[in-house]
């Protein structure tokens, strides 16, 4: 089984071309144990001109692995004091938006790959064993497939109310419908635990998502988080926070939940003191392009 996500990837189009990257700080009061979980995600390494390679202030030995979802991830043991990790990237991408397939067909559970089977199931911010009642009270008349997905994104877009000074750590899905308020992550559990209740497998992703084509004034950039989910035979992209098909989105981790792909997960106490992120139009920068020059 082919385990990407389509891309929408034409010869004819003219792309877009970005520069990616992050920087987190931190205090640290101890030498502690982290693992970071920053880069473009092997799927899409292909499309990076310039690697995205992390890079840590002071410098320190990094180790890197495979987690079992396939996520590329680095540990390492950070000093006490300030502690900087940073991504700097140029990433060419097909410059179109998220594919579509509104024909594609949902697969009865007793047919579907063994291993998209552990997306039906509920994890840490998932919490199905809640939501099912009220899943197939909502969209059990919806058409099974491509539709039914769309209008469980439909629901969770309209019913939950961005923002960021609402933002939880623990917030789980059925907490997400019962406040009406969240960030990314929060419409992405949402719906994924819908999809799950309703026998569509579905899987969190985190990445970078640009503006490109979008009016101003733009958000701040930041990481962003949507879901694919299992139809007609491979993996499709929806975004219930955003509601629409988005182009320079760029995959960085995925697994059951956000549990499963922490940007950055430490392992004794500590302070984030910076935060940010970047998705800039680099087409007519050189690869070090002016910290300016935003789309």
């Amino acid at each position: 089984m082919d385990d990407r996500a389509p891309r929408s990837d034409h010869d004819d189009t003219p792309g877009i071309r970005m520069r990616i990257g992050c920087r987190l700080k931190y205090r640290l009061t101890q030498p502690t144990p982290l693992i970071a979980m920053l880069n473009v995600h092997y799927s899409r390494f292909g499309d990076l001109e310039r690697a995205d390679y992390l890079v840590t202030a002071p410098s320190v030995p990094l180790e890197s692995y495979r987690d079992g979802f396939g996520n590329w991830c680095t540990r390492m043991i950070a000093p006490s004091g300030d502690f900087t990790l940073s991504t700097d990237g140029i990433f060419r991408d097909c410059g179109l938006p998220d594919p579509i397939a509104p024909d594609a067909t949902q697969q009865a559970v007793q047919d579907l790959p063994f291993e998209t089977l552990v997306y039906l199931l509920g994890s840490r911010y998932c919490d199905t064993d809640l939501l099912s009642k009220e899943a197939w009270r909502l969209f059990e008349s919806t058409p099974p497939g491509w539709a039914r997905v769309q209008a469980i994104c439909d629901f969770v877009h309209s019913a939950v109310s961005f923002d960021y000074m609402q933002a939880s750590a623990t917030r789980t899905a059925s907490e997400t419908l019962a406040g009406r308020h969240g960030v990314y992550r929060d419409f992405a559990h949402l719906a994924i635990a819908f999809c799950r209740c309703m026998n569509i497998p579905a899987r969190y992703c985190t990445g970078f998502l640009s503006e490109f084509g979008e009016p101003v004034p733009h958000a701040p950039d930041d990481f962003a988080a949507w879901m694919e989910v299992y139809l007609d035979g491979r993996w499709w992209i929806f975004d219930p926070r955003n509601n629409s098909r988005r182009m320079g989105r760029i995959l960085i981790a995925r697994g059951r939940d956000a549990a499963d792909v922490p940007p950055t997960q430490t392992f004794g106490p500590s302070t984030l003191t910076q935060f940010d992120v970047w998705t800039w139009d680099a087409r007519h920068d050189p690869a070090e392009a002016s910290l300016g020059s935003r789309n």
